[in-house]
């Protein structure tokens, strides 16, 4: 009698559905604690040396793990949940954009990078993980607005309220602006906003002009 096309077999490590290998919960436990053991993250040629390339296809499709770039993959959601030394990878750098954004909680999008903010005429490089996402700045837009706090035992630079809010309006093209006018709208809403301040910012910005015409139409 031949086998089902569609079968289970108990206390295997898969299922077999019309052909594709689906791992079962206790499997892929193993590449979950792999990448927990291995800094965060695993590389498609780990993952082969290490038997786990079947879990990790099935991890991409399923959205639990996903590519932070190419030949490099995380558990989703890991990088929110977790801050980096920033200052011993990226020297000065300063959390900037999504990253900014996602800490003064203006934006439910969940940053897939490190958004880090550095002078435009700086050259670093980058660790292979965790994924950074790099914005070179002038020096009046890099340093205008930095304050320094604690997330999860380090100190590193963050971009302030209106530095944050400001930037929106500045990368609308880049961001879209559908994301750059949400940020700004929860930033309106914000009881401990500076209006004062953001204006001195986005006159420095170049940005003023909008966020005028912005807050008129908001408030």
């Amino acid at each position: 009698m031949s086998t089902p096309p569609n079968y289970y077999i108990k206390h295997t490590a898969y299922f077999r559905i019309c052909g594709n290998f689906v791992l079962n919960k206790g499997i892929e436990m193993n590449i979950t604690e792999y990448i927990a053991r291995n800094g965060g993250y695993i590389s498609s040629a780990e993952a082969k040396k290490a038997s786990l390339y079947d879990q990790l296809l099935y991890g991409t499709r399923t959205g639990r793990i996903v590519r932070v770039r190419r030949g490099v993959y995380a558990l989703n959601n890991g990088l929110a949940k977790q801050m980096i030394d920033v200052e011993a990878l990226v020297p000065g750098g300063v959390l900037c954009l999504y990253s900014a954004w996602s800490y003064h909680e203006l934006t439910t999008q969940i940053p897939q990078a490190y958004h880090i903010a550095i002078e435009r005429t700086r050259r670093v490089t980058l660790p292979v993980f965790p994924p950074i996402e790099l914005s070179f700045m002038t020096q009046k837009s890099y340093e205008l607005g930095v304050m320094e706090v604690e997330i999860d035992g380090f100190k590193v630079k963050v971009y302030d309220l209106e530095k944050s809010a400001c930037d929106a309006i500045k990368y609308r093209n880049k961001i879209g602006l559908d994301v750059s006018s949400e940020i700004f709208k929860n930033y309106l809403s914000r009881k401990d906003r500076d209006i004062t301040r953001l204006y001195e910012y986005a006159s420095q910005l170049h940005v003023g002009k909008k966020i005028d015409e912005l807050i008129k139409y908001m408030l």
